[in-house]
């Protein structure tokens, strides 16, 4: 046992190893140790000694760990020879469990037992590589109190990099999410109905999201599935949480559907209208849905992000909407969330650069807000996630888009 402290005479340890259970994990050992050989190629590369890894969606992605935070630090090191993740005593045996690899636990009995795990592990006055983008100010003053190390070195960069180029076993889950957002999808459809509250409509989605899921993983962790079903006025965002809002004859509405499978989150998203939608609106969602079209078309190996948002800039444009466009048109998938990570250097926007390739998956997703008083007001947004191929891309959404299948009643 490494570091204690002495507490009313108790000898009370910083940190300890609880192991009990069986593990099980998202992916094979095979899958950890190919990720663990990318990041341990950028080590090498940039001659760091230890990465201390500190964000969910990191963690996650090379260990299989996603932990719950609650005002605690998590964290998973990994060297030339080891991975370790490092989790709080609150925990217990969970995080060993759900990870690959060694776990540490830390103990509440001394202020920064924490950074004393990481330290048996690093040992100091090493090359410590970090996360710039996650670890906080106050988080990195204390690695560089404990660790003392010789250099720090940004590797957050790299290791997005790594991200983007998902393995046929990502591939596997990322379809099977997508799948699930479609049932979530037909649920919601279902449900739809003039006098009916969005929170009543979004939960038939999520219930129907969260049981397809424990019918496919029967042994995941089920946590964080959720639905944005969004009407009226409510639409103009394309992140507006449910209300109670009940919906209207003629409504336009925006169906959300977020399935979370181990830390990787998928979507569907569409325009729907409540029994009629009238001719201005209509002329808004067919530009809205050829936009949808046309870029979709564009994503395929060779060409940038900017590149394919300049052209759905320029088609926009050309049909007088491109002052309603609010956001950039489509992101990256894999392991992300609404409250972590983001491979926000494969986003399309004009000033990302990457360049599509094969076995990158990313989402097409114009939307057009049109202001309320104008003639079509309200929040059109068509959603789909293809996977991109040696000539192309290939669509894994199969919910049907358009005013010929999502007039409503």
């Amino acid at each position: 046992m490494a570091g204690t402290s002495t507490n009313a005479g108790l000898a009370r340890p910083d940190f300890y190893r609880f192991h009990q259970g069986e593990k099980v994990l998202p992916f094979s050992d095979a899958e950890y140790e190919a990720r663990l050989t990318g990041l341990r190629a950028i080590m090498a590369d940039r001659g760091i000694d230890a990465v201390v890894l500190t964000s969910m969606h990191n963690v996650a992605y090379y260990s299989g760990f996603l932990y719950c935070s609650f005002g605690r630090p998590y964290a998973q090191v990994v060297t030339a020879t080891d991975t370790v993740t490092f989790s709080a005593g609150i925990d217990a045996a969970q995080p060993w469990r759900r990870c690959y690899g060694d776990n540490i636990t830390y103990t509440d009995w001394q202020r920064n037992n924490y950074w004393r795990a990481i330290l048996s592990v690093t040992g100091p006055g090493k090359v410590i590589g970090y996360e710039g983008d996650h670890i906080s100010i106050a988080q990195k003053a204390l690695l560089d109190d404990f660790l003392s190390p010789q250099n720090t070195v940004d590797i957050a960069p790299a290791t997005m990099t790594q991200r983007f180029h998902k393995s046929p076993a990502e591939l596997e889950l990322i379809r099977a999410g997508a799948a699930t957002a479609d049932v979530g999808g037909y649920a919601i459809r279902d449900a739809i109905k003039a006098g009916k509250r969005e929170i009543d409509v979004a939960m038939a989605g999520r219930d129907a999201m969260e049981l397809e899921i424990a019918r496919r993983f029967p042994n995941a962790e089920y946590r964080d599935t959720w639905v944005w079903f969004q009407s009226g006025i409510n639409t103009d965002g394309a992140h507006n949480p449910v209300t109670g809002r009940r919906l209207q004859r003629g409504d336009i509405l925006s169906l959300n559907t977020f399935p979370m499978i181990s830390g990787y989150y998928t979507a569907l998203e569409r325009t729907l209208f409540v029994e009629t939608v009238d001719q201005a609106s209509l002329e808004i969602w067919e530009a809205n849905v050829a936009a949808h079209e046309f870029g979709m078309r564009q994503l395929k190996p060779g060409v940038s992000c900017a590149q394919i948002t300049h052209a759905i800039n320029d088609f926009f444009a050309e049909r007088g909407l491109l002052q309603y466009r609010t956001f950039g048109y489509g992101h990256s998938f894999g392991v992300l969330s609404h409250y972590y990570g983001r491979e926000a250097g494969l986003e399309l926007r004009e000033d990302i650069d990457t360049v599509l390739e094969p076995g990158m998956v990313i989402s097409m997703e114009p939307m057009l807000t049109i202001p309320e008083g104008q003639p079509g007001a309200g929040g059109y947004r068509e959603h789909d996630i293809l996977i991109i191929t040696e000539d192309g891309n290939e669509n894994i959404t199969g919910f049907p888009y358009g005013p010929e299948h999502n007039v409503i009643g």
